[in-house]
């Protein structure tokens, strides 16, 4: 199984906080990205390979081939920060076997399906009831943008 460093739900993917920050706290090399629709769009895929920071890969997989990839066998020093859009993605990674301990939470956009929680923080009821569910698989949930920011238990954010 390869070694996932970081676990992060942000719908912006990569962006300034993820290069300048989270890539430095937790050393990577490879950035996967689990999303159905962003390997077949050439022009977004190009744009995030663009945005990573220099010597770190990214990897662009649909939900099929990303849990396979992560099911694969791991190379010698990999260091995956993986990134999704959306809680569910965690939640179907780790029904299909993929062993998370820990999910950071940072950017969930507002739309006409979400109730905002914090200025970076927004969720459907069906995204609130994902986050409980992996919750109860004993995953460990918490906001934090950056990493010098105090992990708050996301618990405490969607049950206000």
């Amino acid at each position: 199984m390869k070694d996932i460093t970081l676990a992060r739900i942000d719908d912006r993917l990569i962006h300034g906080q993820v290069v300048a920050f989270w890539a430095n706290e937790k050393p990577i090399n490879k950035i996967l990205i689990i999303d159905d629709d962003l390997p077949s769009d050439a022009f977004m895929s190009r744009v995030y390979r663009a945005s990573a920071p220099s010597g770190v890969e990214v990897i662009l997989k649909n939900c099929t081939d990303g849990f396979s990839f992560l099911k694969g066998e791991a190379e010698s020093n990999e260091r995956i920060l993986l990134l999704v859009k959306v809680p569910e993605r965690i939640e179907e990674l780790i029904d299909s076997g993929i062993p998370l301990k820990k999910v950071v939470l940072g950017g969930m956009g507002s739309n006409d399906k979400r109730r905002t929680f914090n200025r970076n923080v927004s969720a459907s009821a069906d995204e609130i009831a994902c986050f409980k569910r992996i919750i109860e698989k004993g995953t460990e949930m918490v906001y934090q943008m950056i990493p010098s920011d105090k992990p708050v238990p996301l618990q405490t954010i969607i049950s206000q």
